[in-house]
């Protein structure tokens, strides 16, 4: 029977496997057996459900067994004690037949003293027990909470820092394949982008400038301009303290930015003078104004300014200006409970970490620029000419 399958019925299948589990099949049988199982996945599956259905009977059985043993046992101390009532009982106030003198569901039982004799002993065990498991609860909780705060982006209470969190390139992946491809440009794009931010040329030959959160954590980065220009970039140096990080165009295609129309300035800017920046929020670039209401910035930290600007998240890494179109600061967070109050990386801690790099370089790439030409245009021409260098960051992860 066990080396022809196809001719077994289902009784014969339990037969055969009931055998093979209690060790009943001889030895070329069972080794049969055994390798049809390992070759047959329907038989396996068949196998399977033998065991798990035996399995539940067998429990099932084993339960029953033990609640009958418990009633047979409950039966006989019921009849014990009240045999004993009985014959402690003057003849004289026997009854004719055998009556409880309380109700019995109200009494004792031998089985429940059993049981509070059992708690009593083991009562230390138990706590014990108990205890170890609850300190394994909360310690599991504390690890998962070390981990969250290990692996969460720098922010503080109060303060929201302005990457923009995306699920995924929507329509924009297949835009960029097919243009792509046409341009035969070889960018090899990655599958999702999980977070963009806003940043700005620093150089006229690929440098550019974001805020150190949005691309922390990067695997690769992609930078994507107005009219849709995009290069793959690398993080070349960063500043977490002061939230900096400046990244280099890597496409060979890349032929240079020309010449910036803004420049640096290394100087503090006056309360209440006009500001302005451009960022990414979402797709399209965004522009948002307002005054410089405080030289710090959060709980009075001196490497940044409060500006009365709206940002949103997507804002980070973008520049912040002044009227004339001087860049003063690099866009980094905004306070959670105070309705356009954000802050900047003043444009100082910029020029300090280019002239860091560069001393530790004696050939330095940097070549700030050093004369805006949007002093005296109109602010519709100086946004105009400025949208040239502000960029998307995408983050691929």
């Amino acid at each position: 029977m066990a080396d022809n399958y196809e001719m077994m019925t289902e009784a014969d299948y339990y037969a055969l496997f009931e055998a093979y589990a209690n060790g009943e099949l001889a030895g070329p049988a069972r080794a049969n057996l055994e390798a049809r199982l390992a070759a047959d996945s329907a038989l396996a599956l068949r196998y399977t459900d033998f065991t798990e259905l035996t399995s539940t009977l067998r429990a099932y059985g084993e339960r029953q067994n033990v609640r009958q043993q418990l009633r047979s046992m409950h039966a006989a101390m019921l009849a014990a004690d009240t045999a004993q009532e009985y014959i402690a009982t003057p003849p004289t106030e026997k009854p004719a037949t055998l009556t409880y003198s309380v109700n019995p569901m109200l009494r004792l039982s031998r089985t429940e003293q059993k049981l509070r004799e059992f708690w009593n002993g083991h009562r230390a065990t138990v706590g014990v027990a108990a205890s170890v498991a609850i300190l394994a609860v909360f310690s599991t909780l504390l690890g998962l909470e070390w981990w969250r705060a290990a692996n969460t982006k720098p922010s503080l209470y109060g303060y929201t820092v302005l990457s923009r969190e995306v699920e995924r390139i929507k329509k924009n992946q297949k835009d960029l394949l097919n243009q792509v491809d046409k341009a035969g440009a070889g960018i090899v794009v990655p599958k999702e982008n999980k977070v963009s931010g806003t940043g700005f040329a620093l150089t006229s030959d690929g440098y550019l400038v974001t805020s150190y959160h949005v691309i922390q954590g990067a695997d690769s980065l992609l930078v994507e301009g107005r009219d849709r220009q995009r290069y793959h970039a690398e993080p070349v140096y960063s500043d977490v303290k002061h939230d900096l990080a400046i990244l280099r165009i890597t496409d060979k295609k890349f032929l240079g930015f020309g010449r910036l129309p803004y420049a640096i300035k290394a100087g503090e800017v006056d309360l209440g003078e006009r500001v302005f920046t451009l960022g990414y929020p979402r797709e399209d670039v965004v522009y948002g104004e307002g005054a410089l209401s405080a030289r710090s910035g959060f709980e009075g930290d001196t490497a940044f300014y409060q500006v009365s600007v709206p940002v949103n998240p997507g804002n980070s890494g973008g520049p912040l200006l002044d009227e004339r179109g001087n860049l003063i600061g690099v866009v980094s967070g905004r306070q959670n409970d105070a309705q356009n109050t954000a802050f900047a990386t003043k444009s100082s801690y910029l020029m300090r970490l280019v002239d860091s790099l560069a001393a530790a370089k004696p050939v330095a790439p940097y070549h700030l620029p050093r004369y805006g030409q949007l002093a005296y245009a109109p602010r519709p021409q100086q946004i105009k000419k400025l949208q040239e260098f502000v960029f998307i960051v995408k983050v691929f992860e």
